[in-house]
């Protein structure tokens, strides 16, 4: 079964919590804090492997989660880091981050061993050892472990192939492919009847390229007819077309409307497949035994094609029959001679590519403060607040009393009343909620 689009969970490794620790020892004085520090989480990476061919593994299982890290122990022992988990996936995915409705290119793994950072693991928490100082000789104070990255990703396969068949249903692809290669799709006298992307190694004359037969194109196919456009981002990547035509054409039309009919679903899709190089082959001539009449379709094409100005279309017609294998070896030898001329290296997807936008980094407050509906709940987000309240370890008062000094300079106590809170509102941070008191401004709520 071919899968080439999935959507997976990952989530980072959470580092270790530190540890809260004295040294207790009969006769040794001075022992102090001897809390370790947390192990950090372990990182998610994706690594693109030659070996696979599909996405169907992720669809068995769409959740990854990465190892944690160690808690930090006594004796100034520091927690073990956990171990990074790398997933493999085929040459030739895209990797999308999916944040709500956005969808965020990330990377385009298309050579063996590519790898890209997907979800970096939290830190390790800090020991009480870490937080002595001259002033705090003996702090009762641990951070608990950064949590790690979690969210959504889109995988989206592309194959990687050098020529791409394209065309009507029952035009001979599939023959065509179990023609030129070694490889054996389903082949059947109805529509339709090559469901999924086929890949075969061509080899002729001591020259070898790999042949992608994609499913049959029907009218209005970029806008979700028939297969619809799920396949077509599999001819991306192809450095050039052949489009097989079927000589009694297909859906009561001839062969020269559906050639133009095709290149106009091809341009509707994408401006990148109609300027690559196409060569048109007339295929099923061995049912057509009349001369005149081959010569008279070959006419047709051919006029069609040289009303495009500026089109990427050989003018050159290549008479062919998938089954009798004539006029076979002369379009091996032009696709391999248009191939020489080609760059053989495979363009990545780009944000500009993509259709998004290019990323631009901007300098934004460190926090935001959003008053909800009906006036006393406060929301504060951002992302290095969030950090502190979730290593933050309540049941420490030292640590509640760091993080709520650490709030007040960051000056979140006068933002807050800039916004016209009130004695016993309620402040919300991340998954914490604290109630506001004039005493004491952020008091943990512990209902």
């Amino acid at each position: 079964m071919f899968i080439d689009k999935v959507k997976i969970y990952v989530q980072a490794g959470r580092g270790g919590d530190g540890c809260l620790s004295f040294r207790r020892e009969k006769f040794v004085p001075f022992g102090g804090p001897n809390g370790g520090n947390g192990g950090k989480g372990g990182d998610i990476y994706l690594v693109s492997d030659k070996d696979m061919t599909t996405l169907l593994d992720f669809s068995f299982k769409p959740h990854y989660t990465a190892q944690e890290g160690e808690h930090g122990q006594g004796n100034d022992k520091y927690g073990r880091g956990a171990q990074d988990l790398y997933i493999k996936i085929p040459c030739g995915t895209v990797i999308y981050k999916l944040d709500g409705t956005n969808r965020e290119l990330v990377a385009d793994l298309v050579d063996p061993g590519e790898q890209v950072l997907i979800a970096k693991g939290g830190r390790g928490g800090r020991g009480n050892a870490s937080f002595k100082t001259h002033n705090i000789t003996a702090p009762r104070i641990a951070e608990r472990g950064e949590p790690g990255d979690k969210f959504d990703i889109e995988l989206e396969l592309k194959l990687i192939a050098d020529v791409g068949l394209i065309g009507c249903p029952n035009a001979g692809k599939s023959t065509f492919l179990s023609r030129v290669t070694a490889a054996r799709p389903k082949i059947a006298d109805y529509p339709f009847t090559t469901l999924s992307p086929n890949l075969g190694v061509c080899n002729h004359k001591g020259r070898s390229f790999v042949v992608a037969d994609i499913p049959g194109l029907i009218e209005n196919a970029s806008q979700g007819k028939g297969l619809g456009v799920d396949f077509l981002r599999h001819i991306e990547r192809t450095r050039m077309l052949v489009h097989i035509v079927d000589a009694y054409g297909y859906d009561n039309k001839p062969a020269w409307k559906n050639l133009v009919l095709i290149n106009r679903e091809l341009a509707r899709y994408s401006k990148k497949l109609v300027s690559k190089p196409m060569l048109v082959a007339l295929n099923k001539l061995d049912l057509v035994s009349d001369k005149k009449e081959r010569a008279q379709l070959v006419k047709k094409l051919s006029s069609e094609i040289k009303k495009k100005k500026n089109s990427t279309i050989d003018k050159n017609i290549f008479s062919i029959s998938a089954v009798s294998g004539e006029g076979i070896t002369g379009l091996l030898d032009e696709i391999i001679n248009k191939l020489k001329q080609l760059p053989s290296a495979v363009i990545k997807e780009t944000p500009e590519s993509a259709g998004g936008k290019v990323k631009q980094y901007l300098f934004q407050p460190e926090y935001t403060i959003e008053k909800l509906s009906g006036g006393h709940v406060f929301v504060v987000s951002g992302k290095k607040v969030e950090r502190f309240m979730n290593m933050t370890n309540f049941g420490q008062e030292q640590a509640v009393r760091r993080v709520l000094n650490i709030l007040k300079k960051m000056g979140v106590d006068k933002a807050l009343q800039k916004r016209g809170i009130k004695e016993k509102d309620l402040v919300r941070i991340g998954e914490h909620e604290f109630e506001y008191t004039l005493s004491s401004p952020l008091k943990k709520n512990e209902k």
